[in-house]
C-alpha cells in the first residue's frame, strides 16, 4: 500500500464496462487495499474500486514506469496501464483474438451484477454445505466445480488438480457421489487451494505463471506421466479450453469421450 496513482490508461476501451465514476477519478488516489471475490480482483483507492476479471488470457505485469515512454500501441496485448508516483507500473494484458477481460470502476463492488451472482467462496464452504450443493445437481463434477454461481474461486486448472487429488472422474454426476466421495472431494478442494495459496504467497508477479505451472500434476500435462501412478495423462478438448485427467487414477482406466478429437480423427 502507499502507492499513489499518477496515470490510469485504458488502452482497450472494450474492457471498460462502466462510465460512472470515470476511470480517471482514481488518479491521485492512494492504493489502500487489494482483495479478491471469486475470480475478480479488487483494487481499492481511498474508497473507490477498480474491479477486474482477467478471463482466460488476462495477466498482470508489474514493472517500472518511465516518463519518456511512448503511448502504448492500441493493437497489442496491453489493455490497461496504471502508473504510480513512486515509479511502479501495473499492466493488465490479454493475449489472443478472443477478448474477455473486463474492468469496472465503482464505489460499491457488491452492487455489480457479476459479483452478486457469485456463490460463496469455496474455501469457506463446510462439508455439509458442499454435499448439499453437489446433491442439488446432476451436472458433471468438472462443471459444478468451475461454476462460479455455485461456489466461487475454482478455475479450470485447479479443478483438474482437485479432481485428480480426489481420484474422481470429471464427468461423474455430482448428485451420484457417495458420502465418502463427497468428503474426499471437499478435502481435496481445501488441500489444493491451501497448497496453491501457500506456494504463491510473496511470489513476484513475473514468477507467478512459472510457479503455478510447477504445481500442476495433471493440468496441461497431457501425454506425460501421472505423478501418482505413472500412467499417461489424457485430455478432453473444447473450443476454448481443455481439461486433463489420469484414466488410471480417476476413471478406472477408461478414456473419456473427446468429441472434438474424435471428429478430427475420422
Amino acid at each position: 500500500m502507499g502507492h499513489r496513482l499518477r496515470d490510469f490508461q485504458v488502452v482497450a476501451f472494450s474492457v471498460l464496462k462502466t462510465a460512472e465514476p470515470p476511470h480517471m477519478s482514481l488518479v491521485e488516489r492512494e492504493l489502500t487495499g487489494v482483495s479478491r471475490r471469486g475470480k475478480f480482483l479488487l483494487l481499492e483507492a481511498e474508497g473507490r474500486f477498480a474491479v477486474t476479471h482477467l478471463a482466460l488470457a488476462g495477466w498482470l505485469k508489474l514493472g517500472e514506469a518511465h516518463l519518456s515512454d511512448r503511448p502504448p500501441a492500441r493493437s497489442g496485448p496491453l489493455a490497461v496501464r496504471l502508473d504510480f508516483h513512486d515509479g511502479a507500473r501495473l499492466d493488465l494484458t490479454e493475449q489472443g483474438k478472443r477478448k474477455g477481460m473486463a474492468l469496472w470502476i465503482t464505489d460499491a463492488p457488491d452492487s455489480l451484477k457479476r459479483i452478486q451472482r457469485l456463490g460463496p467462496e469455496v474455501d469457506v464452504v463446510t462439508v455439509e454445505e458442499f454435499a448439499e450443493k453437489l446433491g442439488a445437481t446432476s451436472s458433471r463434477l468438472k462443471t459444478v466445480l468451475t461454476d462460479q454461481t455455485v461456489m466461487a474461486g475454482i478455475g479450470n486448472a485447479w479443478s483438474d488438480e482437485i479432481l485428480h487429488r480426489a481420484k474422481l472422474s470429471p464427468f461423474a454426476a455430482a448428485n451420484k457421489l457417495t458420502g465418502e466421495q463427497v468428503t474426499a472431494l471437499h478435502t481435496a478442494v481445501q488441500e489444493v487451494l491451501t497448497e496453491v495459496r501457500d506456494a504463491l504467497t510473496n511470489v513476484p508477479l513475473d514468477r507467478i505463471k512459472a510457479t503455478k505451472k510447477s504445481l500442476f500434476g495433471v493440468h496441461d500435462r497431457a501425454g506425460q506421466a501421472c505423478p501418482e501412478c505413472g500412467g499417461t495423462v489424457a485430455e478432453v478438448s473444447y473450443v476454448d479450453r481443455s481439461m486433463q485427467y489420469c484414466p488410471i487414477c480417476q476413471t478406472g482406466g477408461k478414456k473419456l469421450s473427446d468429441r472434438r478429437m474424435d471428429r478430427l480423427l475420422k
